[in-house]
């Protein structure tokens, strides 16, 4: 789920993208605001076709890259009161002093340079406090002007989880567990993925989430329920980060690679990048759907950009 850390405007009037309904509305939304821009009698208003993505984790940087094309296609459709270079505007917003904050510092670098040059606004430093209609205020008592707002500053688990018989669970709202998986309060549960706070040997923070932990997780938890079943002790599960790939649409892919073909970590972008990204994307799918339905989803996303969502869903 999405956290809106108790934002005012938020809920009202932020778009998150956690499913593909959610895409397709804002979707549905950024056409419609410049249909009624090219039909309306006056000019385009300050923030009328500004979009402002709260976030600059992974999400909020390919979504801005994303919608950077998105908006200048269906402009190019017959729009012609519309000036993309001056009515429309992608501004990504991040709390943090940089963007990609989960991420090495090059990685970070990389997108915001190649992000500049997209045209893609990128304010770091900047926490928002309140969503209006027209605008979005900040920390520091300043505003922008926009009336399309996607929000990707965070995520939480599920309300349910906090109510599921007095399991432990943190501020988000994830099952608190030990490194075996099982729940704090109960040894017989164990949790995984997004809604586990697994700790980190020699970590301040837990296991991050992220799909890499998700997918050793439960390759760890079959494991381990073997071991249960077989009446032998349970073994701690550790996180090993793979390296990270940001995807910027047609433009770029910006990476780093943790170790496994070098003994280092290795920094990555263009074209091989891209490649690769693909491939971990491709692998995805047919861990979720099998091979037959992976390798024809790549192919027809080969053969036809149309068969991708409209706005990049993640």
């Amino acid at each position: 789920m999405t956290n809106d850390f108790g934002t005012p405007g938020v809920a009202e009037r932020a778009v998150p993208l956690e499913t593909q309904a959610q895409a397709a509305r804002f979707n549905r939304r950024l056409v419609n605001a410049c249909i009624r821009a090219q039909t309306q009698d006056g000019p385009v208003r300050p923030g009328q076709l500004h979009v402002a993505i709260v976030g600059a984790g992974a999400t909020g940087a390919e979504l801005a890259a994303e919608l950077h094309r998105t908006a200048r296609e269906v402009v190019a459709y017959g729009l012609y009161r519309i000036d993309p270079q001056r009515d429309i505007r992608i501004v990504l917003i991040e709390a943090a002093d940089r963007i990609l904050p989960a991420l090495p510092e090059r990685i970070s670098e990389a997108t915001h340079r190649l992000l500049d040059e997209m045209g893609v606004e990128v304010r770091a430093g900047a926490k928002v406090t309140e969503v209006t209609a027209a605008d979005l205020q900040l920390a520091d008592r300043s505003f922008i002007a926009s009336e399309l707002v996607v929000w990707a500053a965070g995520v939480k688990a599920s309300e349910v989880l906090p109510h599921l018989d007095g399991l432990e669970v943190n501020r988000i709202n994830q099952l608190v567990v030990e490194p075996t998986l099982q729940t704090t309060r109960d040894p017989d549960i164990f949790a995984i993925g997004d809604c586990a706070a697994c700790p980190r040997r020699g970590e301040p923070t837990p296991v991050p989430p992220r799909a890499q932990a998700a997918h050793q997780e439960a390759a760890h938890m079959v494991r381990q329920i073997e071991r249960r079943l077989r009446g032998q002790p349970l073994l701690p599960y550790t996180y090993r980060d793979f390296g990270s790939l940001v995807s910027l649409g047609k433009h770029t892919t910006v990476g780093n690679l943790m170790g496994f073909l070098f003994g280092r970590g290795m920094y990555i972008e263009g074209l091989f990048a891209r490649l690769m990204y693909r491939s971990l994307r491709m692998l995805h799918e047919r861990a979720l759907h099998g091979t037959p339905s992976a390798v024809l989803a790549t192919l027809s996303r080969a053969l036809s950009r149309r068969t991708g969502p409209q706005v990049k869903l993640h």
